[in-house]
């Protein structure tokens, strides 16, 4: 799949099937998340593989909708505060550092055939609590890894004239 099919490929897959990711194409997949950019090449992250058989009520606690157990692997990114640059504002880059890693993976799933769903909205202390989570290592962002069910839906972009500015704002 070329670069640009895999950018209008993806989509937040909320039906999976059961089948097996084999260890090859996980290998492939965390590979390409180990090739990430990050912040002075800190890598302040950890990836954590979850299966979900058998692990389906600390997943619900973690995220309750029902599709989010239903593919053969949830992936967890965290980021490690203390290993991240920080800007001299005092701003960390570990939860960025942590979103690319997630989306360079995100992205070689879609080349692969399968499927992801970049979920946020999950409840951090579940996550801290079943992850066993030390101190200083926060959850950032999770996606369930299979094979897709469902068909994508149309998508919806903004107009590159909303998105770009073009120049530098007079002063």
């Amino acid at each position: 799949m070329e670069f640009m099919e895999v950018l209008t490929t993806r989509y937040s897959v909320r039906a999976y099937r059961p089948d097996p990711v084999s260890d090859e194409i996980l290998a492939e997949i965390l590979e390409a998340g180990r090739l990430a950019p990050s912040a002075v090449n800190r890598q302040p992250y950890r990836i954590y593989i979850l299966p979900t058989k058998g692990h389906e009520e600390k997943l619900a606690d973690i995220y309750p909708k029902s599709w989010f157990a239903s593919a053969p692997f949830v992936l967890c990114v965290t980021a490690v505060t203390k290993e991240a640059w920080t800007r001299k504002d005092g701003v960390s880059y570990a939860p960025v550092d942590a979103a690319i890693l997630m989306d360079h993976m995100i992205l070689a799933a879609t080349r692969l055939g399968l499927g992801t769903c970049w979920v946020a909205a999950f409840d951090p202390e579940a996550a801290r609590r079943h992850l066993h989570l030390p101190d200083g290592e926060e959850p950032i962002i999770f996606t369930p890894l299979g094979y897709p069910a469902d068909r994508p839906p149309e998508k919806k972009r903004k107009q590159i004239s909303e998105l770009v500015v073009q120049g530098w704002p007079s002063d």
